[in-house]
């Protein structure tokens, strides 16, 4: 399961680092891009992933897939929450957005990317600012931003 892909990775990549706190990743459609709540900092990756429509099973790659956190930490406790902005058929009238599914080396590398913020912005830790990039997949159409949650809303291209 994609949702579980996410945490064990996160886990994996959180525990030992981060001066013996505990933190959790939730997934949290409702958080606002940059509004976080008070006390929780913001952190944007874009990566790639797979979508299929839930009406007609047509699936398409895109490189394009926007993903917010917002993280916190209150005493020995962190928390991470996720938006994964998502997208929807062009071919189907009136298609349901779609949560992306992010191959697991994609998962991996937002997670260490995640980790690292967390250790800079929760920590103050003084780390470069660089990120490891993502694999891209072959798309053969462009970005379409009629169908795309992030556009949308005014947040794709943003990072």
């Amino acid at each position: 399961m994609d949702l579980e892909e996410w945490r064990s990775n996160f886990k994996i990549e959180a525990d030992g680092l981060l001066h013996g706190d505990t933190w959790n990743l939730e997934f949290d459609s409702s958080i606002h891009p940059e509004h976080p709540q008070p006390g929780w900092k913001e952190y944007i990756r874009k990566t790639s992933a797979r979508f299929q429509c839930s009406l007609c099973r047509r699936g398409w790659p895109s490189n394009r897939v926007m993903v917010y956190f917002h993280m916190q930490l209150e005493g020995s406790t962190g928390t991470v929450k996720v938006k994964r902005f998502r997208q929807n058929c062009k071919r189907c009238h009136n298609a349901p957005m779609v949560d992306p599914i992010v191959e697991p080396e994609n998962i991996t590398i937002l997670m260490k990317n995640l980790v690292k913020k967390i250790r800079i912005k929760c920590y103050n830790e003084d780390l470069d600012q660089g990120n490891y990039n993502y694999t891209k997949i072959e798309v053969k159409s462009p970005h379409e931003p009629a169908h795309c949650e992030g556009c949308i809303q005014g947040f794709c291209t943003k990072e």
